[in-house]
Order: C-alpha cells, then sequence, then structure tokens
C-alpha cells in the first residue's frame, strides 16, 4: 500500500509557473506508474500526465505537452510536475495517483490517490 500527499499549488497569474509534488510512502513506490490527475468545478476528472516505473517512459494530455514535465526521483519517492505558461483553463484540483496496471490515461485503474492541491491561475 502507498499514501500519497500532495503540495506545491497555489495561485499565479497567466504565464506563471508551479512545480507540484507528491510525496510517497512505503517501500514499494519505484513498482507504480504513478500519473497526475485534474478536476475543476462541474467537470470530470482527467488525466493530465504520467509516468513509468523506471520514470523512461512519459504520457501527457494534449494541453500539457511542451507545458508540462513530469519526473520521479526514486531515492526521495517523490513526483513533480512542473508546470510552465499557465493558463486560466488550468486551473483545478491537482491529484496524483498510483497504479500497478500499465494503462497510464485511465484514472479507473489507478488504486491510490492522494487529497489533491487546489491550483488557480488568474488571467
Amino acid at each position: 500500500q502507498v499514501q500519497l500527499v500532495e503540495s506545491g499549488g497555489g495561485l499565479v497569474q497567466a504565464g506563471g509557473s508551479l512545480r507540484l509534488s507528491c510525496a510517497a510512502s512505503g517501500r514499494t513506490y519505484s513498482t507504480y506508474l504513478m500519473g497526475w490527475f485534474r478536476q475543476a468545478p462541474g467537470k470530470e476528472r482527467e488525466f493530465v500526465a504520467a509516468i513509468s516505473r523506471s520514470g523512461g517512459s512519459t504520457y501527457y494530455e494534449d494541453s500539457a505537452k511542451g507545458r508540462f514535465t513530469i519526473s520521479r526521483e526514486k531515492d526521495k519517492n517523490t513526483m513533480y510536475l512542473q508546470m510552465n505558461s499557465l493558463k486560466p483553463e488550468d486551473t483545478a484540483v491537482y491529484y496524483c495517483a498510483a497504479s500497478t496496471a500499465t494503462w497510464p490515461r485511465s484514472a479507473g485503474t489507478y488504486d491510490y490517490w492522494g487529497h489533491g492541491t487546489q491550483v488557480t491561475v488568474s488571467s
């Protein structure tokens, strides 16, 4: 089992940057596919980015490509989401998640979730 805690959210102006962190507990962190999802008010939770167990493969939702970068540090049991050129439409609660499966884009395949961190981008 793994517990996940997100941090790094906040209020930023359009065009600004934020780096989200996801700290994971448990010795089996490196065995999980890790992902970031977000949910805006009145909308369904959507995939943002994911990273493979080794860190060698990354996956992005189209609007995140070129602006967001996902990474993970095995020795710190931590995953990051560097978000640049933020837009008002990026405003949402961002969740990190861990999966034992191999389908990075599907929320239903993730086994563990954090409580989320709010990101608000003002225009």
